[in-house]
């Protein structure tokens, strides 16, 4: 299941917080801020989408992340593969490459990176 814009950029905060309250979610964006009932609207449909937990202290609720960064991202990231590069990680390197315009040093960078992932693998 994947979250909109509003949701992915609350949970980056929350990513970030690792736990946090209402009031610290509501500090943690840039001016100007988002009603709390739209935080609260989205920390609803978070919870049913199992990305977002909670523990009550009173009527306070802390809310936590069930799902880390890394693993979001790394579906998010195969479902693109999948949907516009024909499930070939290769043309989504190739298309990578080509048009985020890298320099040289960080095309380097990607090979020792690839290098190290295949020496792993042997």
């Amino acid at each position: 299941m994947k979250l909109s814009r509003a949701e992915e950029e609350l949970m980056n905060h929350l990513w970030k917080l690792r736990r946090a309250f209402m009031k610290d979610l509501l500090e943690a964006y840039d001016e100007p801020k988002p009603a709390t009932t739209t935080i609260s609207t989205l920390l609803k449909r978070m919870q049913e989408k199992e990305f977002v937990g909670y523990e009550a202290s009173g009527k306070l609720r802390e809310y936590y992340p069930l799902v880390s960064k890394e693993n979001y991202f790394s579906k998010h990231l195969k479902g693109l593969i999948k949907n516009f590069f024909n499930d070939s990680p290769a043309q989504f390197a190739s298309f990578f490459t080509k048009k985020t315009e890298l320099s040289e040093e960080e095309l380097l960078g990607l090979k020792r990176i690839i290098e190290d992932q295949l020496n792993q693998k042997k």
